[in-house]
């Protein structure tokens, strides 16, 4: 597996697995809309690389993709592009359904008439990884973990459009023999992150001495992962998985969104002491609708099947994402134009 069509490569999660494809020895085509939440600028450091390409494509326009499986000709897609924001999906559904479920189609399909020309022992080989979210599960209550059996039981219209793009995943593997994998990870930190989700908005909004908004009562659960512990799982699933099944991918790391917030402060604190104590910028603001309370997911299937495991702790993970953004304001400060916070209100 050699040659890795990547979708949605320069966003956070795709330039960070773009660049741990090419320097494992991959050659990579990422496709990517380039819409406000991807940058190129992520993937500078391999940009000259002859293994690495980029196209402007919309995974929408079959004809484009098309053409990107016939010139590439690759042995595997990981597939990434996804509108990927909650907030936004409350306020503007449709580019979800457009994208994470339209979309998702298309690159099966063209996957599908790719797989089908290969010659066997390719064909045997080629996979199909279609990277999902643990948000199609819903909300669970006090106790209890997400497992690859858990009911599907989306609460926004983000979660629900990526039910539905992994029903079509699995479903292109049963009915037409597209050998697809699927993974549900956690959420996800580290560098390279839009400014508009949690902990990377946190971080730029306390150096600059903003308010720090909190949802509800701050005690919404959510499950994390560096994001190069989930690249390396991304890896380990698509060489090693089972065509037709699902991985979790979790690193164990519960934590309620104000113990992130508070632990968020408290590097700030140390690390820019300029503006400490920086938990005076909490602000707790109306809850968003739909907002599920607890999420956590139990990655033994992956850790056994596949020896995966994470290599850095909450802490050690989340110093060293602090850092990154302290010291990367020329990768963030243009973006923050096009970030956002709702304040839990429907439009």
């Amino acid at each position: 597996m050699q040659r890795i069509i990547v979708t949605g490569g320069c966003g956070f999660i795709g330039a960070n697995l773009c660049r741990h494809l090419v320097r494992g020895g991959a050659s990579v085509l990422n496709i990517d809309k380039l819409t406000y939440a991807a940058n190129p600028a992520s993937l500078g450091d391999i940009a000259g690389s002859a293994a690495y390409r980029f196209a402007q494509a919309d995974i929408c326009d079959r004809a484009a993709l098309e053409r990107a499986f016939a010139d590439f000709d690759p042995d595997a897609v990981m597939h990434l592009a996804a509108e990927s924001h909650v907030d936004r999906s409350i306020d503007a559904s449709g580019d979800f359904i457009q994208t994470n479920v339209v979309g998702t189609h298309a690159l099966l399909e063209a996957a599908r008439a790719h797989h089908a020309r290969l010659a066997p022992a390719r064909r045997d080989s080629f996979r199909f990884l279609h990277v999902s979210t643990d948000e199609v599960y819903g909300s669970l209550g006090a106790d209890g973990l997400f497992t690859e059996t858990t009911p599907f039981d989306p609460s926004s219209p983000y979660a629900a459009s990526k039910a539905a793009s992994d029903h079509l995943a699995l479903a292109w593997q049963r009915t037409y023999g597209l050998p697809v994998i699927v993974s549900n990870c956690s959420n996800n930190y580290g560098p390279f992150q839009f400014p508009e989700k949690l902990i990377p908005l946190m971080i730029v909004n306390a150096l600059d001495a903003q308010p720090l908004p909190v949802y509800g009562d701050g005690q919404n659960v959510r499950d994390w992962i560096h994001v190069e512990d989930h690249v390396r799982g991304l890896v380990a699933v698509l060489r090693g998985g089972r065509a037709g099944a699902t991985y979790n991918i979790g690193a164990r790391c519960e934590r309620t969104n104000r113990q992130v917030v508070d632990t968020i402060c408290a590097l700030m604190d140390r690390l820019s002491p300029d503006g400490a104590p920086h938990a005076r910028l909490v602000r707790f603001v109306a809850d968003r609708p739909g907002h599920d309370r607890r999420y956590a997911i139990d990655p033994t299937r992956i850790e056994s099947e596949l020896g995966w495991r994470p290599a850095e702790s909450f802490e050690s993970g989340l110093e060293k994402t602090v850092r990154w953004y302290l010291d990367n304001e020329a990768w963030w400060a243009p973006l923050r134009a096009a970030a956002r916070t709702r304040q839990g209100k429907t439009p």
